[in-house]
């Protein structure tokens, strides 16, 4: 099942900037106000990645003091912050504080060879879980390449994952792509069918698409639409190429829509997509979405190889029409 390497499959932003930014400038709508590409700058420091655009925060990889790394903030255009804040900063106005393992913007899955990556803590505030480790990282121009162990709780090496995260932005734009290479370095790796998963943010408590009163969250404005028209809550585990939520922010309408490359196993993939503002692309879970047997989403990844999937999140100015989700999809697509 080898797909090839990340060198091959993942199309760096920096090769295709002027295409994209092109791109920008030809269509309608909000995205065509301007065409202007922004300096995406790395910098490295204790435990995590700062980048930035035009000097201003764009998001931070953090790669230490959690159970996987993540990226967090996240900021969209005109400086709106995208993703819920908890459990990294705890008490903010109107942000439920659910699921606490819903850290910005990550990749992880709850079953890999029966270890739960997932999930961090049990109910009684145990780390159970696996961990993903990162064991080597390198910044190429606006790029992150990183190596990680995915471990079991006792520290066994389950599988092996190798990714390379790319960024680009204009003023109403801002892109985050992933190209993350699953590697069996250690035995087979079954990722295992379960709905837990896999490439997965936690928005804004406004583009949630409905109010949870008891959790906190008291204003939502969310609106969300897939690529087959398919809207709202009604997207919950359905295929689709892309999905995009979109509401008012700080007086701006921005949006995050998430792709999935049709190059990726199992294209198009299922959509974990919650009222609440948890939207994972899961290419395993047929069971719990498809209501077919147990263990139908199995993937097994034999030993010595590996597949790759790429993921773009396209952070927009403007609801899903002035954004032009649909071309730009179609441009990541080729």
């Amino acid at each position: 099942m080898n797909r090839g390497s990340n060198r091959h499959r993942f199309r760096s932003i920096g090769m295709t900037a002027v295409l994209y930014w092109a791109l920008v400038a030809g269509t309608a709508g909000v995205a065509a106000e301007t065409a202007a590409e922004m300096k995406i700058d790395l910098r490295e420091s204790a435990g995590e990645v700062i980048v930035t655009a035009d000097g201003k925060p764009f998001t931070q990889y953090v790669y230490a003091g959690h159970a996987k790394p993540i990226l967090y903030p996240v900021i969209g255009p005109h400086g709106v912050p995208m993703t819920r804040n908890y459990p990294m900063v705890d008490g903010v106005d109107n942000e439920a504080s659910d699921h606490p393992h819903h850290k910005s913007i990550w990749y992880t899955h709850d079953d890999v060879n029966g270890v739960k990556f997932w999930a961090e803590y049990d109910k009684n505030n145990q780390a159970v879980f696996g961990k993903i480790v990162q064991t080597n990282l390198k910044l190429q121009e606006n790029e992150i390449h990183c190596e990680n162990q995915w471990r079991s709780p006792d520290g066994e090496v389950v599988c092996s994952d190798s990714r390379v995260i790319g960024f680009g932005a204009s003023p109403t734009h801002r892109i985050i792509d992933f190209a993350i290479t699953l590697r069996a370095t250690h035995g087979d790796a079954v990722f295992g069918d379960t709905k837990e998963g896999s490439m997965g943010i936690r928005t804004h408590p406004l583009l949630r698409l409905q109010d949870d009163k008891k959790r906190g969250n008291h204003t939502a404005k969310g609106q969300a639409v897939n690529s087959e028209g398919v809207e709202g809550k009604a997207m919950w585990g359905k295929r689709a190429k892309w999905v995009d939520y979109w509401a008012p922010i700080d007086g701006h309408t921005v949006g995050i829509a998430i792709m999935d490359h049709p190059s990726n196993p199992r294209h198009p993939t299922w959509w974990h997509a919650r009222y609440y503002g948890l939207i994972a692309a899961n290419p395993f879970g047929i069971h719990d979405f498809e209501k077919k047997p147990a263990g139908t989403g199995d993937m097994t990844i034999k030993a010595g190889e590996s597949i790759t999937f790429r993921y773009r999140f396209l952070l927009h100015s403007g609801d899903v029409h002035e954004a032009n989700v649909a071309q730009q999809y179609d441009e990541f697509a080729k």
